[in-house]
């Protein structure tokens, strides 16, 4: 939060999905980062195709495959958190099939996953990933209570 307003949290979508209590959902996000003592300036979610975040993929980060997410630190204030994060609703869907999950519970893993980005956790290695699924599982309980 800047100066006890609410930080701005923005949902974009390219693609058609339904996001149900959103206002909540945006309040939930806000304590994530208060938890995790990170300041939030400003996120923006967007909401997009495989074929919309691939090219993201390629033009950014050079990698030629399709991902779930991709998150963007566009922070300009030391210690004040900003950034997007894309996701490809094609892939929550085929993960939520894969996973045995809903399309909801895979979108809010997501969701939170990408805010766990920016409070900079990671998951290139074994230890990392063990340690985002515990935290994406931690906030999920605690959203869905």
């Amino acid at each position: 939060m800047l100066n006890n307003r609410p930080a701005p949290i923005y949902f974009h979508f390219l693609e058609r999905i339904s996001l149900n209590h959103r206002t909540e959902l945006k309040s939930f996000i806000q304590s994530l980062f208060k938890k995790e003592g990170k300041q939030l300036g400003s996120l923006h979610y967007i909401f997009c195709s495989d074929k919309y975040l691939l090219e993201i993929n390629k033009q950014y980060l050079a990698h030629d495959y399709y991902t779930d997410i991709i998150t963007f630190d566009l922070s300009e204030t030391s210690g004040v958190i900003s950034g997007e994060v894309y996701i490809s609703t094609d892939r929550v869907r085929d993960n939520a099939q894969n996973f045995n999950a809903t399309f909801t519970l895979e979108l809010h893993r997501v969701i939170f996953h990408g805010a766990l980005h920016l409070c900079g956790y990671r998951d290139k290695t074994k230890k990392e990933t063990m340690l985002m699924r515990q935290k994406e599982d931690h906030y999920l309980g605690a959203y869905r209570k």
